[in-house]
């Protein structure tokens, strides 16, 4: 099929989509307002400052670079961001372009293992069996239902916008796979599906370094880090905050609530 590449407006654009791809519209018909292009992408490149990118990256609100669709469709080359953030920044770009490395090194993975990346590169460290997760991603969690604001908030961002600040995905896959105990593959084809800046390597791979299949142990998190990096304003809206909130916890004690058997080391054959 041939597609249409020129457009008089926006609107046109979208209107020639839904016709053209009727089931995609019908499963998801939101809209991103990010904007394509040549122009959009050194726009939000000439915007970066690299070191408040160093201080506030883990911050909601934090003044992250928004490049990652354009770097994913090709739009801006690796290089030439890197380049630019080092000419404004120096030596206070170095966070910025350790996270750049880090997508580098995804890409170089993906080019030796290809579908690969779909399959544990290494056995879980949480105690429990690939059995013992779920292979579907239940509904409550795809259409932000949970009753948890947090989370439920994120699923909503993440099909009306297509765009997730990285933390909250690192928040949102931990639920999934953690408290959920829902196999990673199904909560990073359900990412795929909604991310504009889908990415298939730093993708899976980020999603299995949650699940401990590509670190040396699960990442999760509680309450305080969530409410820390949020400035508090999905806890305050939440009806479970005061009463059953799941990450009310220590470290230590969410360690043994989620990880029961981990001690066990038991086979992840």
């Amino acid at each position: 099929m041939k597609l249409k590449t020129v457009f008089n407006h926006r609107d046109e654009l979208i209107a020639y989509l839904r016709e053209t791809f009727p089931d995609a519209a019908a499963r998801s018909p939101e809209i991103a307002d990010t904007r394509g292009g040549r122009k959009a992408a050194e726009a939000a490149l000439a915007q970066i400052k690299p070191e408040r990118y160093a201080a506030t990256r883990n911050h909601l609100k934090g003044a992250v670079t928004r490049l990652a669709a354009y770097l994913r469709h090709g739009v801006l080359t690796l290089a030439e961001a890197r380049r630019a953030v080092l000419q404004r920044g120096g030596v206070k770009a170095e966070k910025l372009v350790t996270e750049f490395a880090w997508r580098d090194y995804w890409q170089r993975v993906y080019a030796q293992i290809g579908d690969g990346i779909w399959k544990d590169r290494e056995s879980l460290k949480t105690g429990w069996r690939p059995t013992d997760y779920a292979e579907k991603l239940p509904d409550d969690i795809a259409q932000g239902t949970t009753g948890l604001r947090c989370m439920d908030g994120f699923a909503d961002e993440l099909r009306q916008t297509g765009y997730l600040h990285n933390h909250a995905r690192m928040w949102l896959a931990a639920y999934v796979i953690h408290w959920r105990r829902v196999r990673w593959q199904a909560g990073a084809a359900w990412f795929l599906e909604h991310l504009l800046d889908g990415d298939p390597a730093s993708n899976n791979l980020s999603w299995q370094w949650v699940a401990s299949t590509f670190a040396v142990k699960p990442y999760y998190f509680n309450r305080d880090n969530l409410e820390q990096f949020t400035d508090g304003v999905y806890c305050r809206a939440c009806q479970r905050y005061r009463n059953g909130c799941p990450f009310e916890a220590t470290y230590d004690e969410l360690q043994t609530r989620l990880f029961p058997r981990a001690s066990e080391r038991v086979s992840n054959r």
